[in-house]
């Protein structure tokens, strides 16, 4: 057989040489997927455990660096306009507590004029439960199932546990002790972070992209529930007004802080005033509540609002329920108010900050997707494609 010759003598195939398989590179995996999988779903069902036992410390800490965030762009545009970086840090500081101060002392007085007022609606409760009662027997509904259900039906345990939920989130607001001192701290480092967060990201990028992804994505997430809040509890006290149902303010005031509650925000902030309605005034008047709350909520929550957040949060509808449900477990009524923050910051650092990950955000995202290219002939395209050359080595992975 020549040098230049390709085919063996005699038409035999050459013996098989002993050549060493190729070692495995560095993208083969080292166990099986599913059980990489199963690993990495037991570790965050720890975490997830460690979390809730200490939510009493994790939730106001997670509070407070939310809050930070929030008054981030007040404390850079004070630098911008020449203000000194420990005067704007303590602006933003004052400005921060200032508002939860107010918050926690507007809730506390509407729960307790709230308190005030329950008790006078026992009696119009009690005809009210009689006139269904004699309605339902009048349609061919037993007694016994009449009694059985009225059973469960007690003003006095719905009331209470209107106060406890309104109590909570005087608790969460109002324990100011550790949430204060957190943000002093915070508002210290928040003057030299940007500095470190740059001098990070030269070793590492893409964790500090994420992160500052997550930042961005919260401030204007906040920004927008904060003003729409604002519009929609002005809108809400207004109604109820002109409806004349008893404390207005406190309802506009749940109303807003209901805002930051994705999903079902408007359903918890709908029921108290259209109830205290129906005792105060009639049916009549609840349906009215319902009807007005359902009209503001349409147009300004579900219309507006999303068109402006646009792809800000970057999460689908079903996963900012899902978040409101695992963070308000995890951490409380807080974790309902911070539960899109919370998923964002999650987010960012197992799926933004790893880009073997990143194709994970557009299967979750909320937002618009991208306008398809135009199409093209395969031919053109595979044309304007530089050739592959055949090296003759084996892919591993």
């Amino acid at each position: 057989m020549t040098a230049g010759s390709l085919e063996p003598p005699d038409g035999q195939l050459p013996a098989a040489t002993s050549a060493p398989a190729p070692a495995p590179t560095g993208d083969s995996w080292a166990l099986p997927r599913g059980v990489v999988v199963l690993i990495g779903a037991g570790g965050a069902v720890l975490a997830v455990m460690g979390i809730r036992t200490f939510s009493d410390i994790i939730g106001p800490v997670f509070l407070a660096l939310v809050l930070t965030i929030a008054v981030s762009p007040l404390r850079r545009l004070l630098v911008r306009r020449g203000v000194r970086t420990w005067l704007a840090a303590l602006i933003a500081l004052v400005t921060v507590n200032v508002f939860l101060l107010g918050m926690a002392a507007a809730v506390a007085y509407s729960v307790a004029k709230l308190a005030t007022l329950l008790p006078t609606y026992q009696d119009k409760f009690a005809e009210l439960v009689d006139d269904a009662r004699g309605w339902l027997a009048d349609h061919g509904v037993g007694e016994q199932q009449l009694q059985a259900a009225l059973e469960k039906l007690d003003l006095g345990k719905f009331f209470d546990l209107l106060q406890s939920l309104l109590s909570g989130l005087v608790g969460t607001l109002s324990d100011l002790s550790f949430v204060v001192i957190v943000l002093f701290f915070m508002a210290l480092d928040a003057t030299q972070f940007p500095d470190r967060l740059r001098e990070a990201g030269r070793d590492r990028p893409d964790i500090i992209n994420a992160l500052s992804g997550f930042a961005r994505g919260t401030t204007r997430y906040l920004i927008v529930c904060t003003v729409f809040g604002f519009v929609v509890a002005a809108i809400d006290v207004g109604v109820l007004y002109l409806l004349d149902i008893p404390l207005p303010w406190l309802w506009g005031l749940l109303a807003f802080i209901t805002n930051y509650i994705p999903n079902v925000g408007f359903f918890i902030g709908v029921v108290p005033p259209a109830l205290l309605g129906l005792l105060d005034q009639g049916v009549a008047t609840m349906l009215w509540v319902i009807a007005a709350y359902c009209v503001i909520n349409f147009i300004i929550q579900s219309i507006i609002q999303p068109k402006v957040v646009g792809d800000a949060v970057g999460l689908s509808t079903t996963l900012s329920f899902l978040s409101l449900i695992v963070w308000a477990w995890i951490l409380g009524p807080v974790g309902a108010v911070l539960a899109i923050p919370a998923s964002l910051l999650v987010k960012s650092v197992l799926i933004d900050a790893d880009p073997s990950t990143r194709w994970l955000g557009g299967l979750i995202s909320g937002g618009q997707l991208p306008e398809p290219a135009e199409d093209t002939d395969p031919a053109e395209t595979s044309a304007d494609l530089p050739p592959v050359e055949n090296t003759g080595e084996r892919v591993v992975g």
